[in-house]
């Protein structure tokens, strides 16, 4: 299924990452905020560093370190969607800055706060277009709403109605069949992705836990 994630709540943090092997360590430290962004946003990152606790030249690390993260969201390692990283301030060493070592502070960083910016899972809804005999409207938007859908309008034509409504993808499977069955073999439906939206609770833990398992038995 096409879940994804994304977060609910603004989190200001910061994460060093320090590492001393023979001759030359590894440092990079940043302090960030990691925020919802805008509807449909996917990723954003920006700078507001201002003088030189962060190079410049280190700042495409920062990004791509926190970009990279994204591919896995830390509630069941779906994509994280709309999500702003704003990267403040931080602290940089003369000789043991490098670009890794912002890469692997803004991994670390994500690890570290996305689980504190209450995260969510989204599940993909469809935009549903069903035609039905007159006799069985009822019926067919009784059944839509078992299925969690939000009916947002019915046209009347000469045959029929057509109802449409936005459901969520996972209560659409075996669909058609059950169409038929209501309306005699007569309805007949299209559906097509519209958007992302959070998951009730009691369904984002069944997925979480779901996934959980398939990982157990890898």
């Amino acid at each position: 299924m096409a879940y994804r994630e994304t977060i609910s709540q603004r989190v200001e943090d910061s994460y060093t990452h320090k590492k001393q092997t023979g001759g030359s360590g590894q440092f990079a430290k940043i302090d960030y905020i990691i925020e919802p962004g805008e509807k449909n946003s996917g990723y954003v990152f920006e700078s507001a560093v201002t003088g030189g606790n962060v190079p410049r030249e280190y700042w495409p690390a920062v990004d791509k370190g926190f970009k990279v993260s994204m591919q896995q969201g830390t509630l069941a390692g779906f994509p994280l969607l709309d999500v702003k990283v704003t990267l403040v301030d931080g602290g940089f060493h003369p000789v043991d800055s490098s670009a890794i070592a912002y890469e692997i502070a803004a991994k670390g960083a994500y690890r570290q706060s996305v689980p504190k910016a209450a995260p969510q899972l989204l599940e993909p809804i469809m935009k549903v277009d069903v035609f039905t005999p007159d006799d069985h409207v009822g019926d067919v938007i009784g059944d839509l709403n078992r299925r969690r859908g939000m009916i947002q309008g019915q046209e009347a034509g000469p045959t029929g109605v057509r109802v449409k409504a936005d459901a969520p993808l996972s209560e659409m499977f075996g669909y058609i069949g059950d169409l038929r069955t209501m309306t005699s073999g007569r309805g007949q439906f299209s559906m097509e992705f519209s958007h992302y939206a959070a998951c009730p609770a009691n369904v984002a833990e069944a997925v979480i836990k779901e996934v959980a398992e398939r990982k157990k038995k890898g």
